[in-house]
This record gives structure tokens, C-alpha cells and sequence, in this order.
């Protein structure tokens, strides 16, 4: 997701947390109700000035706002990490592999056997 969306996604949540309309965050923020609604929606990039304008009107610090967008972007990643296939090693392993395991002949040998992986 774009950080315009994360950072409007955030104020939507803080804004309906608080129970307040779209319109009383905009009048108090000083800025039209379409254009604070286009913010959230993630449509609009915001200025620094407007974004504290807005933080202002939902008793918000700036470093707070982006402290909660920080957290929705590591949300994200460990979310996109989860759903990757584990690397062991240099390589990811697929379903079936084939391992190096040492002979039980006495040979000295290694002999490939098959190991099923399955996913955690």
C-alpha cells in the first residue's frame, strides 16, 4: 500500500475511534469536507502543514501519526514475510528437496535421500 493510504487509513481509524463525523474534523482542521475525505480514502497526498492541521484537530501529535503508520508498515511486512517460503541457507526450499544425509553402509559415502518440507 502507498503511504498516502497508510496515513489515511490511520486518521480514518483515530477520527471514528473518537466518534466524529468527516465534517467536524474538517471544519476544525480548516479544510474542505471532500478534501479531508480524499485524504483518508488514500486519493490525496497531504502536506506536512495540512497533516498537522488535521493531527491538531483529532488532539493529535504528528509524531504519533506517523508512529501508527510506522506500526501499519511493519504490520505489512511481517505480514508479507509470513506468507514467503522459509529460507534455509542460501536457498528457499521447495515441498520436496534433496538433502545430502551421510550413508548408514559404513562406506563413508553420502547417499541422497528425498525430505518432504512442509511449511510452519
Amino acid at each position: 500500500m502507498l503511504l498516502r493510504g497508510l496515513i489515511g487509513t490511520v486518521l480514518r481509524r483515530i477520527r471514528l475511534g473518537q466518534e466524529r463525523t468527516l465534517r467536524d474534523v474538517a471544519e476544525a482542521a480548516r479544510v474542505s469536507v471532500p478534501y479531508l475525505s480524499e485524504v483518508e480514502r488514500g486519493r490525496k497526498e497531504a502536506s506536512s502543514e495540512l497533516l498537522a492541521s488535521i493531527c491538531g484537530a483529532l488532539g493529535l501529535d504528528l509524531m504519533d501519526l506517523l508512529a501508527e503508520v510506522r506500526f501499519e508498515l511493519e504490520t505489512e511486512r511481517l505480514a508479507e514475510l509470513a506468507s514467503q517460503p522459509r529460507a534455509i541457507g542460501f536457498s528457499a526450499l521447495s515441498q520436496t528437496e534433496l538433502a545430502p544425509r551421510p550413508s548408514l553402509s559404513g562406506s563413508g559415502g553420502a547417499v541422497l535421500h528425498s525430505v518432504s518440507m512442509v511449511a510452519a
